[in-house]
């Protein structure tokens, strides 16, 4: 049996301020650290707290579990449609210090946050996670200064969607990509497309242009910018001169991933940096004009593939659960074989490794070859207990740099300060 209730009448705490990061980057010694030794050996039902838009997914495996654990069930609870209203849901409860929610599905980008806070159980000792069998940037997503802090549960990385009626020989490089210009010019197509919107799919975008070209965002503490590396400015110059020379249409300046997708199933490009997603869309949606004429790789850096950047849910047990041992055994049941490969079926990519060499699902799922491909050189967005100011530092002045042409050695600069003063509290 699956139980189901919604966020709305789980919580009754408000006007609760939204803190930044009490723990303060010290691993976890937050609010909640007396609380880790509490819980880890009690049983019983638990909650499991995840956004509305993809919980559905959880439910077969829900289902399971109950049926084989009347004692220990699972009840679902639906948090918010949108990923700021989940969070700050999750957020007021935490900071009541509430076990409403004993497992929380959290964005990639929370779990530094959530673990200095001290909200999240460590998976180590008594609840000590084995992460050999998973994709190896997802096991980094969910760790915080040297200490995980969740089990990682799906991941998702972007790819290069490409004209196979267009591209004879598929790029590895990023010069090998330019290269297509002419044959775009040629059929009267964009060359590449991409989210250059100033929004979180802008912090992608760079960070995946940042990594690819060997600079980082952020040092290990999650505090200290280092984007004024020769590496990270070379990556934010790569896409600045292609926007600049038209290999990237001015048009992407607003593309969010859905525009993206439609501009791709028009026909209008030759290639396009993509979530996995827009496979099936162009493979199955009637007005696609693609259909059955692309195919997908990893995306590219200078020098060969590209450093896709990450995304997915990570499972954080929450550190005021009553029932923790309950809660930790769930969590290892969402990475049985079974259930991971429940999750593939669903285009909802699994952070197992085995499962991308299971040849039934490559046959239903084409990319997933090129998805594990582009996962194996995956790094997550910067860990960082800041991460929504450090985002917001990233695509601002990256959107200055490319779309509105400012020097980037002026730009990185301007980062560098935006970071270093909002990771200052």
């Amino acid at each position: 049996m699956k139980r189901r209730i919604s966020a709305v009448a789980a919580v009754a705490v408000a006007g609760l301020v939204l803190a930044g990061c009490s723990g303060g980057g010290g691993g976890g010694g937050g609010e909640g650290s007396g609380a880790q030794a509490e819980g880890l050996d009690s049983r019983g039902p638990i909650s499991f707290a995840m956004g509305a838009n993809d919980a559905g997914k959880l439910e077969p495996i829900i289902e399971a579990w109950n049926a084989d654990h009347p004692d220990e069930e699972v009840t679902l609870v639906e948090l918010p449609q949108e990923a700021n209203g989940q969070r700050d849901t999750l957020v007021q409860s935490l900071q009541a210090q509430s076990g409403d929610y004993d497992v929380m599905a959290l964005d990639v980008t929370w779990t530094a946050e959530f673990a200095a806070n001290g909200w999240l159980q460590p998976l180590d000792g008594d609840l000590n996670l084995d992460t050999s069998a998973l994709l190896p940037a997802t096991v980094e997503s969910a760790t915080y200064m040297d200490t995980l802090y969740a089990a990682p549960q799906n991941t998702n990385a972007q790819l290069m969607f490409y004209r196979t009626d267009i591209v004879d020989e598929v790029p590895t490089t990023w010069d090998d990509l330019l290269a297509y210009r002419d044959a775009a010019d040629a059929e009267n197509l964009d060359l590449l497309i991409m989210q250059l919107k100033n929004y979180e799919g802008l912090t992608v975008q760079t960070t995946q242009a940042i990594n690819s070209w060997g600079g980082s965002v952020v040092d290990a503490d999650g505090k200290t910018p280092t984007v004024d590396s020769d590496e990270a400015k070379a990556g934010i110059e790569a896409l600045a001169e292609a926007y600049a020379n038209g290999d990237i249409p001015k048009a992407a300046n607003g593309y969010t991933e859905e525009q993206t997708n439609l501009s791709f199933l028009a026909g209008e490009t030759v290639f396009a940096y993509n979530w996995p997603y827009m496979y099936d869309t162009a493979m199955s949606e009637e007005t696609s004009q693609v259909k059955d004429k692309f195919d997908v790789a990893a995306i590219v850096g200078p020098d060969g593939p590209g450093a896709s950047t990450l995304g997915g849910y990570n499972n954080g047990i929450n550190v005021y659960s009553e029932n923790k041992a309950t809660a930790f055994d769930f969590v290892q049941f969402i990475l049985s074989e079974e259930n991971q490969k429940g999750f593939a079926e669903q285009s909802f990519p699994p952070v197992l490794a085995s499962i991308y060499e299971d040849e039934s699902l490559i046959e239903q799922f084409p990319y997933l070859p090129a998805l594990k491909d582009a996962l194996d050189n995956a790094q997550p967005r910067p860990v960082t207990p800041f991460y929504a100011a450090v985002s917001k530092a990233i695509a601002d002045n990256a959107y200055a740099a490319i779309v509105e042409g400012k020097p980037v050695d002026e730009v990185v600069t301007n980062m560098s300060d935006a970071i270093t003063s909002s990771t200052a509290g």
